[in-house]
């Protein structure tokens, strides 16, 4: 396309703007493949998205009325996601949540087990067969990750998992629902896993 003006600066400002544009609608795209191409199951077999979500928010009104806690773990951007959610699912969701990132009980564990039991050892101390874990991790193969999840296992848990990366990861056949997201960019993983729990929450607080 030949533009009718002949100005450098403001050919350089225009090609800067469409190029922003289009590196916006690229990265749109992929994001948007991967939410469309999004896997969610259970024991018994392959759920819709919105079966997912309706199933959910019934097992965390039933944990409400449990008095029942909601515990969150992740590593990295998924620590950060699980540090998020704890707060919302409280504040907002209104259910009883307590946060298994404390700098202080991470380091203390992670120096006494190793830090692949910070998560596990937790669990083994307070959770509770009416309690549920959403377990995050973009690759499902952390090792710190799958060791909480069996022990939630152990203690007869509800857990959620959400992981991305390769279909065959671990974590993704361990939970009683799987989210799993079928991208191997961190940042396309993580974005998707925030916005699957945060429309859990918003669903949750207004029902």
């Amino acid at each position: 396309m030949i533009l009718p003006f002949y100005d450098s600066n403001f050919f350089i400002i225009v090609t800067i703007f469409a190029h922003k544009g289009l590196l916006f609608m690229l990265y749109r795209k992929k994001l948007y493949d991967a939410i469309s191409k999004i896997v969610c199951d259970c024991k018994s077999g392959s759920l819709a998205y919105d079966a997912m979500i309706k199933a959910l928010v019934r097992r965390l009104q039933e944990v409400k009325r449990q008095k029942a806690f909601c515990y969150f773990i992740g590593n990295g951007g998924s620590a950060g996601i699980a540090i998020h959610m704890t707060a919302d699912f409280l504040k907002n969701g209104h259910v009883k949540t307590h946060s298994m990132h404390d700098p202080a009980m991470l380091t203390c564990l992670a120096n006494d087990y190793g830090y692949e039991y910070v998560f596990g050892k937790q669990l083994e101390l307070v959770a509770e067969s009416e309690d549920v874990l959403f377990a995050i991790s973009s690759s499902g193969n952390s090792p710190n990750i799958i060791n909480a999840v069996d022990v939630a296992i152990q203690k007869g848990c509800y857990i959620v998992t959400l992981s991305g990366f390769r279909p065959n990861n671990r974590l993704r056949v361990m939970g009683n629902v799987n989210i799993y997201v079928p991208s191997e960019e961190y940042g396309i993983v993580e974005t998707i896993h925030n916005m699957v729990l945060q429309q859990l929450v918003d669903e949750l607080a207004q029902n």
